[in-house]
C-alpha cells in the first residue's frame, strides 16, 4: 500500500512584537535621561512608565517573541522588561522602608552587569539590522556610563549618561516607528 502524504504549510499570521517592545523600552529610557540629564526629578511619570510601558509591554512582547521562536527577542525583551521592574523597585523599595537604599557601589555594580549584559547581547545584532546594533551598543554605553558616574560620584559623568540615554531612547522609537510604518506600508520606507 502507498502512503498518502501531504504537505502542509503552516504560516505565521501572528503580528511582529518587535516595535512594541522597542517602543515600551525607548519612550521610557528617554523619560528616564531626561531626568539624568538634569530636567527634572525621579517622580511618578518615570516609576508609572518603568512598571508599565518599560516593563509589561516589554515582557508582552517576550512572550510573543518566545511564541515565535526568537530566542533573541525573548531574552532582550524578557531582560529589559523585568530591568525596569527591577529598577522601579529599586526605588520603591526603600521609601517604603522594606529595604534599604542602594550604596553606590551596589548600584554601580547592578549597572555595570547591565552594561556587560547588553554588550554580549549588542554581539548577537551583529547578525541583526544595523538599528538594533545603534541601540545595543548605545545601551552598553549608557549602562557603563551610568555605572562609572555613580562609582566617582562625577555628576557630570551622569549628566553625559542622560544626553547618551535620550539619544538610545530614541534609536529604539526610530527602529520600532520604523518596523511598524514598513510593516504598514509593506516596503522600506524607513531604513532599519
Amino acid at each position: 500500500m502507498g502512503e498518502n502524504k501531504k504537505n502542509v504549510l503552516i504560516e505565521d499570521l501572528t503580528a511582529n512584537p518587535a516595535p512594541l517592545g522597542l517602543l515600551g523600552f525607548g519612550l521610557t529610557t528617554v523619560l528616564l535621561n531626561i531626568h539624568n540629564a538634569g530636567f527634572y526629578p525621579i517622580n511618578s511619570m518615570i516609576l508609572a512608565m518603568g512598571i508599565s510601558y518599560g516593563g509589561i509591554a516589554q515582557i508582552m512582547a517576550c512572550v510573543m517573541e518566545y511564541k515565535k521562536g526568537n530566542t533573541f527577542g525573548t531574552v532582550a525583551f524578557g531582560s529589559y522588561g523585568l530591568f525596569w521592574w527591577s529598577f522601579v523597585l529599586l526605588l520603591v523599595l526603600p521609601k517604603m522602608n522594606l529595604a534599604a537604599a542602594p550604596d553606590k557601589l551596589s548600584l554601580a555594580a547592578y549597572l555595570f552587569m547591565w552594561g556587560l549584559f547588553t554588550l554580549v547581547m549588542f554581539i548577537g545584532t551583529l547578525k541583526l539590522s544595523r538599528g538594533l546594533q545603534v541601540v545595543f551598543l548605545a545601551l552598553a554605553v549608557l549602562f557603563f556610563l551610568l555605572a562609572l558616574g555613580d562609582i566617582t560620584g562625577n555628576s557630570t559623568i551622569t549628566l553625559i549618561a542622560g544626553y547618551e540615554g535620550i539619544f538610545t531612547g530614541f534609536s529604539a522609537i526610530y527602529v520600532g516607528l520604523a518596523q511598524v510604518l514598513n510593516e504598514t506600508y509593506e516596503r522600506d520606507l524607513l531604513p532599519t
